[in-house]
């Protein structure tokens, strides 16, 4: 696992994960505005034309970032610019697997690696299909980072596991981002499971808006994600999204960091 992503599971509350998309608004002071806020680890998001597994709030964030001109290249910069104005920081890259294949997984790796980038999450490359990005990451010593959802039963659950890294990303509904969220009960059922096939970090997303979902989530996984709420306010507040952003986020992490962790 990358130190800085071992190191942001080994605090003594589960991590608050905070994703945004890349060029979605003033990325960097965004990006400025989680850490500000207290998120331990951000997962930018990589704009692409057919964002299958986001809902409506995504969507639309990756359609003003490809308006205004986003590019891999400019997001690599992104990343330079935000590790070296935070070290400790980790940072997921996440996204589709046109852009980062697109001029090779290699190049990708590397570029990434160069760039700081902790982790890397593809939403669309089965386990079973793996056999190139996932690869050239490890090489680069980045972790990958896997999706296992509700629908992933005992047979598949170790090639989900295979060579994954960082941590295991628990998707908590069978569906699209930021439209519901999973019953507290089949959430802890889930990360219990999960927990006993791996070593690996569990944290867990999809549907977490508010500060008391965080709480309830941060009871039983080692992190907790939340997306579409901020990708929301920097719809609306565009180029002052920061502040309340920031707001938010802080909001979130203070009840993250005020619950105890259930026992399993």
């Amino acid at each position: 696992m990358s130190g800085r992503l071992a190191t942001a599971f080994a605090k003594p509350h589960p991590a608050l994960v905070a994703f945004v998309t890349a060029g979605d608004g003033p990325t960097p002071a965004i990006l400025d505005a989680l850490v500000e806020g207290g998120a331990d680890v951000i997962e930018l998001g990589m704009p692409f034309t057919d964002p299958m597994a986001d809902g409506p709030a995504i969507q639309a964030a990756n359609l003003r970032s490809l308006a205004a001109g986003t590019t891999t290249a400019g997001i690599l910069d992104i990343a330079k610019g935000f590790r070296t104005r935070h070290p400790d920081t980790p940072l997921v890259l996440m996204g589709y697997a046109n852009p980062m294949m697109r001029r090779g997984a290699e190049w990708f790796a590397n570029a990434a690696q160069q760039s700081g980038v902790d982790g890397v999450i593809c939403v669309d490359i089965p386990p079973e299909e793996d056999d190139v990005l996932g690869p050239a990451l490890r090489a680069a010593g980045i972790a990958f980072i896997r999706l296992a959802t509700p629908t992933t039963d005992a047979a598949r659950l170790p090639a989900v596991l295979a060579d994954a890294s960082g941590f295991l990303y628990y998707v908590s509904v069978a569906g699209i981002t930021g439209k519901q969220q999973a019953a507290q009960a089949s959430i802890a059922e889930a990360v219990e499971r999960l927990k006993a096939a791996t070593d690996l970090p569990v944290a867990v997303g999809f549907g977490i808006r508010t500060s008391e979902q965080a709480a309830a989530v941060a009871r039983v996984a080692d992190g907790v994600v939340v997306g579409s709420a901020i990708v929301e306010l920097v719809g609306a507040h565009g180029k002052d999204a920061p502040a309340p952003v920031r707001d938010y986020v802080a909001s979130l992490a203070a009840a993250v960091r005020n619950t105890t962790k259930e026992e399993a």
